[in-house]
């Protein structure tokens, strides 16, 4: 956030992936250290953590990068509904972690927030940014982050070193060539949006099926 304070978006950019990666590890160090969190104060830390990294920060970025959109203010609300979808994705997820209701430990209930910053990060730093395309982007997102859409949790090492590769590879100085340097930030765009769409998909073929099969 300081860094679009100064104008520098791609750092910005950087910095939430970065976070990403923070947020991936902060639990395994968790069990590592055998931390016994009895008071859920890790829990309520992290959901803080996130709010500030997944939901103000690509708020403030997608403000910063569509301020010369055609309609005004539009980035102003776009930006306001990922923080607002945010805090209400984070808060039901603290509700229903110690709940009977919660329809499995391999599975979101609702879009999980660090995917603003997959998405918006990635998507800034791949070179195809567009302002029209990325309001409508981060409307959906913000949206499927309080749906009640089942996202599978991704524990397998080979993703998670393939993930981290990607984002590093994003991270990296894009000075060397251009054509070179953008294809990790694309792929993991790429890689990203198809999680967030392929869930509602198959949702939607499963209820087209069970239709068809009653008719």
């Amino acid at each position: 956030m300081v860094m679009l304070s100064t104008g520098n978006l791609i750092l910005a950019a950087k910095f939430m992936l970065l976070a990403v990666i923070f947020d991936s590890v902060d639990g395994w160090v968790a069990r590592r250290t055998n931390r016994v969190d009895e008071h859920g104060f890790g829990k309520n830390m992290d959901s803080l953590s996130d709010v500030i990294s997944f939901g103000v920060a690509p708020g403030m970025l997608l403000f910063c990068a569509c301020q010369s959109f055609s309609i005004q203010y539009i980035n102003i609300l776009v930006s306001l509904l990922i923080v607002i979808c945010g805090i209400l994705r984070l808060s039901r997820f603290n509700v229903l972690a110690d709940s009977s209701d919660v329809p499995g430990g391999d599975k979101f209930v609702g879009l999980p927030i660090p995917t603003t910053a997959l998405i918006l990060g990635s998507f800034y730093l791949s070179g195809m940014f567009r302002m029209d395309l990325g309001l409508i982007i981060m409307t959906v997102v913000a949206v499927f982050m309080i749906s009640t859409f089942e996202y599978p949790k991704f524990r397998g090492m080979m993703l998670m070193v393939v993930g981290g590769i990607l984002i590093i590879g994003t991270l990296l100085p894009q000075n060397i060539s251009s054509s070179i340097a953008f294809i990790p930030a694309k792929l993991l765009f790429i890689f990203t949006i198809l999680y967030v769409i392929i869930v509602p998909l198959m949702k939607l073929y499963g209820r087209l099926l069970e239709k068809w099969s009653t008719c």
